[in-house]
């Protein structure tokens, strides 16, 4: 009989290495999880690959290569069609090639090849997958290595098509509200410079050339200028290079972990912003812990998993300590009421969902209400930005008219009052 060499999870979460005996592939399944484990990973001992041809091993370099990451809506309309097609009865390989043939050429269709290849060679999609990380996070692989043991992987891939739509959805909802004030401000910066850079110039130099005793406020307009115009370095440069070089600084920030905790410890605790990023952190990750538990994946390992996905290293820490204390024998709900890091409605639903034995459902609640939230406080993110900048860009435009204006009125006055004299 043949012996199968298998990586699985036991109870407690913790990684097993093993061997086994069994007819088949699908016996050897049945025989490890009849033993108390969550298989990951299966093959049979002593089997051999299939042999790449010159063709197959071209493929493979075309599509090892490339830059950037497969779009989410892609993967997502990928998975939706995959599941659709494994609900039908075709086999994985047949689904697969199918759809390689669907795609336009790019980085997927070059992913899907290979997998296609690696399946056909004798590896499970699960590990067909994990070799591509650019178009397949750590999630979508154990979520498909889920359905795969189960053999559910139709009902998986349905419910991780579901799960990326709403990520989407939400992280649209939040663009979204950013961009029109993004782009008032954008415009606003760029008028203004216009007229430091050509207008006030022109109107400085008309009232030198008449010799008007300018008001203070017209001298601060005018060192603006100035400074815009003849700065070390220029002023138009500073603020035109500002958000760049913040940018960048942030990017270099996220480089390491301390950095990632200050951006995001701050950025939560900015007004109305900060709420909104903490309900959708919230969201995010219970959607993707509820979403992993529903599918099969042991407890500990969809901790781990959501906390690397989670997006933010506030809650990923928490999420650290959570899988801590629950290997210790705690419950979920007890180190994140600890950590301080969800509200007490989270955590008590949470709580309630363990005493049940429902926590992936009460999981999907929380998700589905504080996408509500969101939607909610983005509206009235948005409905609050249109008069502040309304009120801030009239206040910057009065402040140009009267500086400007002031000493063209004494101007006209000393100029009618000479006529007059005459």
């Amino acid at each position: 009989m043949p012996t199968f060499m298998f990586e699985a999870m036991n109870q407690a979460g913790e990684a097993v290495k093993d061997e086994v005996e069994a007819a088949s592939n699908e016996d050897a399944l049945a025989r490890i999880r009849a033993m108390g484990y969550f298989p990951t990973r299966i093959r049979q001992k002593g089997g051999k690959k299939k042999p790449q041809t010159g063709t197959t091993t071209k493929k493979k370099a075309a599509g090892a290569g490339g830059f950037g990451k497969v779009k989410s809506k892609t993967i997502t309309q990928f998975t939706r069609q995959l599941s659709t097609l494994q609900d039908a009865g075709l086999p994985i390989l047949r689904s697969l090639r199918i759809l390689e043939q669907q795609q336009k050429p790019g980085l997927l269709k070059n992913v899907l090849r290979q997998v296609a290849d690696d399946v056909e060679g004798g590896s499970t999609l699960s590990e067909a997958f994990a070799k591509h990380p650019k178009a397949f996070n750590r999630l979508y692989v154990n979520m498909v290595a889920a359905g795969e043991t189960g053999g559910v992987l139709d009902v998986i891939l349905l419910r991780l098509a579901d799960f990326m739509e709403k990520a989407q959805r939400l992280k649209r909802k939040v663009v979204g509200a950013m961009i029109y004030p993004t782009v008032v401000i954008m415009f606003a910066v760029g008028i203004v410079s216009g007229i430091m850079i050509v207008v006030v110039p022109k109107f400085k130099d008309i009232f030198f050339d008449f010799g008007v005793q300018l008001p203070g406020v017209t001298k601060m307009l005018i060192g603006i200028s100035d400074w815009f115009v003849k700065g070390r370095p220029p002023g138009w440069a500073i603020v035109l290079l500002s958000p760049l070089g913040f940018f960048l600084f942030l990017k270099l920030l996220k480089q390491s972990k301390g950095g990632r905790m200050v951006i995001d410890t701050v950025v939560l605790k900015l007004p109305i912003l900060g709420q909104i990023l903490e309900k959708t952190a919230v969201a995010r990750f219970t959607r993707t812990l509820g979403t992993l538990i529903s599918a099969g994946v042991p407890i500990l390992e969809a901790i781990n998993i959501t906390k690397e996905t989670s997006g933010n290293e506030v809650y990923a820490k928490a999420l650290g300590t959570v899988h801590d204390r629950i290997r210790e024998g705690d419950s979920f709900a007890a180190p994140l009421r600890a950590s301080k890091v969800c509200d007490g409605i989270v955590v008590n639903m949470i709580d309630v969902g363990e005493e049940t034995g429902e926590l992936d459902k009460m999981l999907m609640k929380i998700a589905d209400n504080y996408d509500e939230e969101v939607e909610t406080l983005v509206g009235g993110l948005v409905s609050l930005l249109e008069p502040v900048m309304v009120v801030v860009l009239g206040v910057l435009c009065g402040f140009i008219v009267v500086a400007l204006f002031m000493p063209l009125v004494a101007l006209i006055s000393s100029v009618s009052g000479g006529d007059g004299n005459e």
